[in-house]
């Protein structure tokens, strides 16, 4: 038995007349009637009685009717989600993320506009460092990763800069240039004070945090060298040990979103020249629909 076989005989049950049935389904009558025929034949029961006005189901017919327009409703979703998924519409993108890149507002509408175009992809999101994110992209757990630090583009892995973001500094509440909508100020402002750095070593080759880079170069730039009195693995951390008082630290202008009893923020002055990038990172065979499609919005994003 065919899929066709069941809209054939949908069509008679429907229509109630072979003649109305073949015109709808745009074939002739005879085959139409020898279809029906060997369909009974196959399943050793009478689906139809003929009558004056064309003809009727029997109750075999009218169980099958049921169960035949289901099938054919099953079948016409089956088509239609391999269709939606063939075309990246359905089925689950892994994103991944580390702490401070998830914060930034391109991050978010990137993933906003994604789900807004494509509603029928599940989302599945995951927070690591960026050596674990790397590793998750590898093994094919994860399908795209937002991260600050460069992985390297080795071991099909692609790393595409999605933004440039700029730094300010955290100070305690009780810091000189911690009042409520101050002015920018120039980083040399901050040469004698101690600095609290988040460090996180990446991939174990001797590279570090491009937030950490990208704070030290500042402070060099602006004329000194920071005086790190504590490093963390973690720039919550940093912000927690700024809250009871024991230095500053640099952090992406997105941090200012998170709300910590005791830290005001502190714009940089223009000259300061100093930022920390996102990079989106893929691998670059094996992707899916979906992934590809991801990537084409997070770069339009880019752009604008």
């Amino acid at each position: 038995m065919e899929l066709r076989h069941l809209r054939y005989f949908v069509a008679v049950a429907e229509e109630g007349h072979m003649t109305r049935a073949a015109e709808r389904l745009g074939i002739k009558q005879p085959p139409l009637s020898q279809q029906i025929q060997a369909l009974e034949r196959e399943l050793e029961v009478q689906l139809f009685r003929r009558t004056p006005k064309g003809v009727d189901l029997t109750d075999a017919g009218e169980a099958f009717f049921d169960e035949a327009r289901k099938t054919l409703a099953h079948a016409e979703r089956s088509v239609s989600a391999a269709r939606r998924t063939a075309r990246g519409e359905q089925g689950t993108l892994a994103i991944g993320f580390t702490v401070s890149a998830s914060l930034n507002p391109i991050v978010s509408k990137i993933i906003r506009v994604f789900q807004e175009r494509y509603p029928g992809v599940s989302l599945v999101l995951d927070e690591h460092g960026t050596s674990e994110l790397g590793n998750l992209l590898r093994t094919e757990f994860l399908d795209v990763a937002f991260i600050r630090s460069r992985i390297g583009n080795g071991a099909g892995i692609s790393e595409e800069l999605i933004v440039q973001e700029p730094l300010l500094v955290a100070v305690p509440a009780s810091h000189q240039h911690g009042k409520q909508n101050s002015n920018p100020v120039d980083l040399k402002a901050f040469k004698d004070q101690p600095f609290i750095l988040s460090r996180r070593r990446v991939s174990g080759r001797g590279v570090f945090d491009a937030i950490y880079d990208a704070a030290l170069r500042a402070c060099r730039r602006a004329g000194f060298e920071a005086n790190v009195v504590q490093e963390t693995p973690q720039i919550l951390t940093s912000l927690n040990l700024v809250a009871a008082g024991l230095g500053v630290t640099i952090v992406p202008a997105s941090l200012r979103n998170v709300r910590i009893p005791g830290v005001r923020y502190v714009s940089l002055a223009r000259g300061a020249q100093a930022t920390a990038p996102i990079y989106l990172t893929f691998r670059r065979s094996a992707l899916s629909v979906s992934a590809t499609n991801f990537i084409h919005i997070a770069r339009s994003q880019a752009e604008l």
